[in-house]
């Protein structure tokens, strides 16, 4: 077995050489210590943003705008419920923070390993799988970590890590613009970093996981912002 790598080297392996990292993890798979740090990363960040007054606001406008696209018109009791639940800033970024990191690693590393095994991968095992999605979650802890400043200062939640973002010549009503919106740019990073985690346990051409993974991303995107621009803005 590979002698295990400790904590903060494999957490900086993933950023910056993550093929050696996920080549190191396939041989001695561990999970619970990276998913632990990246889940209070994670939650702290957006919890002390959520308890100021601006995060409160703008966790608000989110979720008014939430409800609204899906059942209008408001009333003034749905709208007190949302107000009470945009109070619990710290509750709201545990329970978000632990869906996006924990339990998403854990299900995602379910869906990998029932879609790819193969007769010939059966030495590929689900701790293996959940080591290398578990230790790929960093770069999302890592985006929550960046994007909680920038939330305060913008007083919004709409992630300040889109393309859209950067594109700013956009009409922002356009399909475009909404297409460029939704593309975060730690989402695709992380998922080439699932990519080559897969590659490696796998043996199979990275270019051909990330395809796969990148384009069913990206064309959802394409679908949403194809069904706002039919409806008007509100699916």
């Amino acid at each position: 077995m590979t002698p295990t790598r400790p904590l903060p080297s494999r957490i900086v392996g993933v950023l910056r050489r993550p093929r050696a990292t996920f080549q190191v993890l396939a041989g001695s798979p561990c999970s619970a210590g990276v998913l632990v740090v990246a889940f209070l990363a994670a939650a702290s960040a957006s919890a002390l943003v959520l308890e100021t007054e601006v995060g409160a606001l703008a966790l608000l406008d989110q979720l008014e705008r939430t409800v609204s696209a899906v059942e209008r018109p408001m009333d003034d009791a749905q709208y007190a419920v949302l107000r009470d639940m945009s109070e619990q800033g710290t509750a709201y970024g545990v329970v978000t923070a632990l869906i996006g990191g924990p339990l998403l690693a854990v299900g995602l590393s379910a869906v990998f390993v029932g879609v790819l095994r193969a007769p010939a991968d059966r030495g590929v095992t689900y701790r293996q799988v959940l080591a290398v999605v578990s230790h790929a979650a960093v770069i999302l802890a890592l985006r929550q970590v960046i994007a909680a400043p920038l939330v305060y200062a913008r007083e919004t939640m709409a992630s300040p890590l889109t393309l859209g973002t950067f594109v700013t010549v956009l009409d922002e009503a356009s399909p475009l613009a909404r297409f460029a919106g939704m593309l975060d740019l730690f989402i695709l990073w992380w998922l080439v970093v699932l990519a080559i985690g897969m590659s490696v346990l796998y043996r199979r051409p990275t270019g051909r996981f990330a395809l796969v993974f990148t384009g069913a991303y990206i064309g959802g995107a394409a679908l949403v912002a194809v069904a706002l621009a039919l409806t008007g803005g509100a699916l």
